[in-house]
């Protein structure tokens, strides 16, 4: 009898364990499911349905970014509206047209023509370095001649890479006698131009225009738009004027 009774109590006692440790461990172990509940995350159960939660979606922090943005384009004014002008200016590279500021900035044309003309104030005190240019048909902003003069050694002519006096020659015959060809622009400089070409095409100061329409159809050559940024003009009809002799020189060709 005693014999039978102790082996009782160890069954009871395996069962009792046995118990408690399903009990602490459907309780109190860390499964994703109860992480999940405690955070409030969304966990899927063996029905495969979705359970409660208040975690939102990529899709509604979406929508709540645009309201927010709206709303604060809603509240834009004028001082508000030429600062947001300003940041597209810093952040673009190449000159901008009112239309083209406009659908950047999704503000009428009217209001970004206004804010142009408070920007182009500002920048017309003593204490400011930069001023908004217009090239290309568009709007930049430029370091201010004045200034400028005292840094160029350092920043000056970055894209030039400091073009000899043969190159500049060269690009000046390019762009007051253009479309020319190489042997043109030989017959008036007298030298090789091979390498000043290739500096020049190197640099896109100068492209192909097409061919001429003579013996053999040699390539012709003209100024980018590259040109015209880096020397700050609108179009080549802003070159400086020649004198008689210079004319003489550079437009015998384009007769």
């Amino acid at each position: 009898m005693q014999e039978g009774s102790s082996v009782d109590k160890t069954e009871n006692a395996e069962v009792k364990v046995e118990e408690t440790v399903s009990t602490e461990t459907s309780a109190g172990k860390p499964t994703a499911e109860n992480d999940a509940n405690t955070l409030g995350l969304k966990f899927e159960g063996n029905d495969g349905k979705e359970k409660n939660t208040d975690v939102k979606t990529e899709e509604e922090f979406e929508e709540e970014e645009d309201e927010e943005l709206a709303a604060r384009r809603a509240n834009l004014n004028l001082d508000t509206e030429t600062a947001l002008l300003e940041t597209v200016f810093f952040l673009e590279s190449e000159p901008q047209t009112i239309e083209s500021l406009s659908k950047i900035t999704k503000l009428a044309t009217h209001v970004v023509e206004e804010c142009l003309g408070r920007l182009k104030e500002k920048y017309s005190n003593a204490d400011s370095g930069i001023e908004l240019s217009q090239m290309l048909g568009g709007w930049i902003l430029t370091p201010k001649r004045e200034c400028f003069d005292f840094v160029k050694e350092r920043y000056g002519k970055k894209n030039e890479g400091k073009l000899s006096k043969s190159a500049i020659e060269t690009l000046s015959i390019i762009a007051y006698s253009q479309p020319i060809t190489r042997a043109e622009i030989e017959s008036i400089r007298h030298v090789n131009v091979d390498n000043m070409m290739r500096i020049l095409l190197d640099r896109k100061f100068i492209c192909e225009k097409g061919k001429k329409d003579i013996p053999g159809k040699p390539t012709m050559y003209g100024t980018t738009n590259e040109f015209l940024e880096f020397f700050h003009l609108q179009s080549i009809n802003d070159l400086p004027k020649l004198d008689d002799s210079e004319n003489e020189r550079f437009l015998k060709l384009a007769k």
